[in-house]
């Protein structure tokens, strides 16, 4: 009975490891409910229904904590960078030592009259070049939802859509900050206009995990010196 439970609960963990959800950094929580509004208690008419009634004039744009918002997600972003480093020593020393007498070891002053020449040569040479390119181009559509208001009145979006394939899911996430005067009138805004914006695109099937390092090889990278 305990082998069977402690199989068991090892294939959980091990399914929980494969099929567990990447971690982000997008703001928290990526939704929210809105606050309860107090309304005016109205009466149905023999053509007006308080349930179904919009307001003619209403303003549909995102401007409380519960409301959507759509983010067209477009950028587009390219960097390049060349770096080349060169140096060069070369250092030389020559010393002549006289001879003197009464002192041990005279076979090492030389035999001559000028005593013993010590010389000494050091050179050293370093060459390095990098060359790193880099191009990101993301194109989405997704709806976020409002999680704070701040006192300024810019809004304080974050959201996630989750998409489900045969060999695993893709989540895309987006969270920042956005200034209610950049909503258009069909309640979208660009990424583009969006400060503080965090992007993530990630996926946990099994081809982005062999793609990872496993933990044992994470461990001895973070203190083998080469």
């Amino acid at each position: 009975m305990k082998k069977a439970l402690l199989i068991a609960s090892f294939s959980a963990l091990l399914a929980g490891c494969v099929n567990s959800v990447p971690p982000t950094a997008v703001h928290q929580p990526m939704t929210v409910r809105p606050e309860p509004r107090n309304y005016v208690a109205q009466n149905n008419g023999a053509i007006y229904n308080v349930a179904s009634a919009r307001p003619l004039f209403e303003d549909r744009r995102a401007r409380f904590v519960g409301d959507t918002l759509t983010i067209n997600v477009a950028e587009k972003t390219a960097a390049s960078k060349v770096s080349e480093n060169k140096a060069e020593r070369t250092h030389t020393m020559q010393v002549d030592v006289p001879t003197i007498s009464g002192i041990p070891f005279k076979t090492f002053q030389g035999s001559g009259t000028t005593g013993t020449i010590v010389s000494a040569s050091d050179s050293n040479k370093f060459g390095g070049k990098g060359q790193n390119n880099s191009t990101n181009d993301f194109t989405s559509t997704l709806t976020v939802t409002v999680i704070e208001v701040y006192p300024n009145g810019n809004l304080l979006v974050s959201g996630e859509k989750q998409i489900g394939l045969k060999e695993g899911e893709e989540f895309i996430r987006f969270s920042g900050v956005v200034n209610p005067r950049n909503i258009t009138a069909s309640n979208t805004v660009q990424s583009t206009q969006v400060a503080d914006a965090r992007i993530e695109y990630k996926a946990n099937g099994f081809l982005d995990s062999a793609q990872v390092m496993g933990w044992l090889g994470r461990f001895f990278l973070s203190f083998l010196p080469f």
